[in-house]
């Protein structure tokens, strides 16, 4: 299966309770947990995430939480309460791959951008889309960009980490990633600072 690109690959430990929440409400299979660990990835071409897929399940103990084929990618989320059953999950998709973790492709980020004290109007509109928390007028939006796409994931939980914030949406398929937060002013500073970090930190080949 050298044919493969691993365009992202990544273990989230201890996944956040929003993060979780908002897992939980937009997943296809097993529901993700707070304190959950997950192996999220996207491969090109889309198709292969199939038999990596099975492969992983058939290694460990870990539930499938998402696999969808978009126009050009394949993406996945693995989900378990055992960190170890996950590298397990892990090792056994890079093991049919003939790779290490040090082939997938290095993020980078693309755009941040801070909004403070959302209009009401540009509140709804964001309101219409969102599958996480309402953007309340008067808050400050964070929006974060990054490619490839799936990366956006790790951004979403340490900017959950570092900072009491709302998680509006996360968009993990496609050409790019993209987070979208609110809260106070400090906060989102705070929260896109520690997602830029996070993304910035993954190491990788060039793409």
């Amino acid at each position: 299966m050298s044919e493969i690109t691993i365009r992202a690959l990544m273990q989230i430990d201890n996944l956040q309770p929003k993060f979780a929440a908002y897992n939980g409400a937009t997943v296809q299979g097993s529901v993700p947990l707070s304190g959950d660990t997950v192996l999220i990835g996207e491969f090109a071409p889309g198709n292969g995430v199939f038999s990596l897929i099975d492969r992983a399940l058939k290694a460990s103990s870990v539930e499938a939480t998402t696999q969808m084929v978009e126009r050009e990618f394949g993406f996945f989320i693995l989900r378990s309460p055992s960190n170890a059953e996950v590298s397990t999950a892990r090792d056994a998709m890079l093991a049919e791959l003939g790779a290490s973790m040090t082939d997938r492709l290095k993020p980078a980020i693309s755009s941040t951008q801070i909004i403070t004290s959302v209009e009401p109007y540009q509140a709804q509109l964001l309101n219409k889309w969102r599958k996480g928390a309402l953007i309340v007028p008067g808050q400050t939006l964070g929006i974060v960009e990054c490619a490839p796409a799936a990366y956006i994931s790790i951004a979403a939980n340490e900017a959950e980490k570092a900072a009491e914030i709302d998680i509006v949406e996360v968009r993990a398929v496609g050409r790019f990633g993209r987070l979208f937060i609110s809260g106070s002013e400090n906060s989102v500073k705070t929260a896109v600072e520690a997602a830029t970090r996070a993304i910035e930190a993954v190491d990788g080949q060039d793409g």
